[in-house]
């Protein structure tokens, strides 16, 4: 049994773990849910030996202090960190991953063993033993993570936000697997943001509020109070007919919570109106009236083609006149052309009204001659002596 008491952590000024006590028995999942910045990961990091903040307090694995302890002496007596991110050796096969979880003394007789019931719970890893770590998905590599850590055979393994990353259909294959787990024996401290699902699959849960432990109660207990609820799952947030909104009775009602209850969360005011409430009418009669000016607009459309445009001008008198424009633009570009290929133009009269112009086109002015320069590129000239000959001459 793992058991920590009154354990504190201090980096610098900032207590980020004040007098926290827990336990965690053998074959059993206990979740510690908390904001971030809580303390959460801390205090993982105190009891596996990593912390590198000032520890106070006592941690306790079957009567024996691990405050003080080395990493190294803390995965020989029996716990096992899986860290966020999963930490694995990405340019390592899964098979060398998992042989490097088996370094520990406790492990090496029992390697065999274990790399079988690492294997057995994730039939996946078998497939891909072979196979470089990187190139992996998110969801196999925390199964690889997972299976190192049992590979030194612990007594105690803990997790650090396992699926951090994960889709939904991983994270709830990974939720089973750590059950798979739990039923082989080994005690399980698992911090994790997924409230829902890690309270699903544990046996009890601790609340971690500003570097103290504020409630204890079992994940049942847990997933059913309606503080927790909106605190962690959200409004109604437990796959439960109990949910928050059950604590609403009427509009801008608060969710109660007694008075003597032992730890400070509160639900906070879920204050709503209706939208019928806010507009001063129904939506469903603004959404038909809506609808039917639509409907009429388009029947306009149809029956009467000459519908006057915004600025009062007649949408088939709008229409010519485009036509008539573009008409005219095309005739002053052939014009010119003419005058470039040294048509009439060229002499700088004023050209004719081509058909359909509303006015003259004005010919171009006269262009100054254009001056190209040629440049040749520079020629070698190779002069060879002929035999017997002083003299050199040109090829």
């Amino acid at each position: 049994m793992l058991e920590v008491r009154d354990l504190s952590v201090a980096y610098g000024q900032h207590r980020a773990l004040d007098g926290a006590h827990l336990r965690v028995d053998r074959g059993e999942i206990v979740v510690i849910l908390g904001a971030n910045g809580a303390g959460k990961s801390t205090l993982l990091k105190a009891v596996s030996g990593i912390c590198e903040g000032a520890v106070a307090g006592s941690i306790l694995l079957d009567g024996h202090e691990l405050v003080g302890q080395s990493p190294d002496r803390i995965v020989e007596e029996g716990v096992a960190l899986v860290p966020e991110g999963r930490g694995i050796f990405g340019d390592l096969t899964v098979e060398e991953n998992l042989t490097l979880g088996a370094f520990a003394d406790r492990a090496r007789g029992d390697e065999s063993a274990n790399l079988s019931r690492v294997y057995s719970l994730f039939p996946k890893l078998t497939e891909r033993r072979r196979q470089t770590a990187r190139t992996m998905s998110g969801g196999e590599q925390q199964m690889v993570a997972i299976g190192r850590a049992m590979m030194s055979n612990p007594q105690i393994l803990t997790l650090d936000e396992p699926s951090l990353g994960l889709s939904p259909l991983l994270c709830k294959e990974l939720f089973q697997n750590l059950k798979a787990v739990r039923d082989l024996g080994i005690g399980i401290l698992l911090v994790e943001q997924n409230a829902r699902q890690s309270l699903a699959i544990a046996d009890r849960g601790y609340l971690l509020e500003n570097a103290h432990i504020v409630h204890e109660d079992s994940a049942d207990a847990l997933a059913h109070d309606p503080a927790v609820q909106a605190a962690y799952l959200g409004a109604g947030g437990a796959a439960s007919p109990h949910t928050y909104d059950d604590e609403v009775d009427e509009v801008g009602a608060e969710a109660t919570v007694s008075s003597d209850a032992p730890f400070a969360i509160r639900a906070p005011s879920r204050a709503t109106q209706s939208a019928d409430a806010v507009l001063g009418t129904s939506v469903s009669d603004l959404v038909a009236k809506a609808s039917s000016q639509a409907t009429e607009t388009t029947d306009l459309r149809r029956t009467d083609t000459s519908v006057a445009a915004p600025n009062g001008v007649d949408q088939t008198d709008r229409l010519r006149a485009a036509i008539k424009e573009i008409e005219n633009a095309a005739a002053r570009a052939r014009t010119a052309r003419g005058a470039r290929r040294g048509g009439p133009m060229s002499t700088g009269t004023t050209a004719a009204v081509p058909k359909g112009a509303s006015h003259p086109i004005p010919a171009p002015e006269p262009t100054a001659p254009v001056t190209i320069e040629v440049y040749r590129a520079p020629r070698v000239e190779v002069y060879r002596r002929r035999p017997g000959s002083t003299a050199f001459e040109r090829d």
